[in-house]
């Protein structure tokens, strides 16, 4: 089964109908949101095509595909306005022997990884920066920012299928 990646939309409807579209063009069945999805925070500048209740309403057209944690920028009011939950702040999935574990990246982070083992995966955002490197064997990526990309890189998003990651920008 394929799966799409993504960290930080902050409100954008463009940004994350261009999302939307690229996971279904991909085939991915399921998708991974790695928080920050309806507020654009305080240090954010408004992205292009901000509107919250639009993304709530592109992203509750996928719920039963949406797997999310939170983001230091996800309230709990947040979660009034969206069908899928948002409130937990890391998920661990098993890939057949290796652990993926999800999070945003605010409360940990590659310098700062929870107990995983090598060969597991630690996925985050938060930084709004693509990030692929191995600490202590464990593979830490990080596919961007869906609106606010920063440190020169690109909106993109991650894809898994068969145990392969691949970037694709926006």
């Amino acid at each position: 089964m394929k799966w799409m990646i993504a960290s930080d939309v902050h409100g954008s409807a463009l940004w994350c109908e261009r999302m939307l579209a690229a996971a279904e063009a991909a085939g991915a069945r399921r998708v991974l949101l790695l928080g920050d999805l309806l507020y654009h925070g305080p240090r954010n500048d408004l992205p292009e095509g901000y509107d919250p209740r639009a993304v709530a309403a592109l992203l509750n057209r996928w719920a039963d595909r949406i797997l999310c944690v939170r983001g230091n920028c996800d309230a709990e009011v947040d979660q009034m306005v969206l069908d899928f939950p948002i409130r937990s702040d890391y998920a661990a999935l098993d890939l057949g022997g290796r652990l993926l574990y999800a999070t945003h990246g605010h409360l940990c982070g590659p310098d700062d990884l929870p107990p995983l083992r090598p060969g597991d995966v630690f996925l985050f955002g938060h930084t709004h920066v693509p990030f692929d490197e191995t600490r202590g064997g464990v593979r830490c990526l990080n596919p961007g920012s869906v609106a606010l990309p920063k440190g020169g890189s690109d909106r993109g998003v991650l894809f898994l299928e068969n145990g392969v990651f691949t970037r694709q920008s926006l």
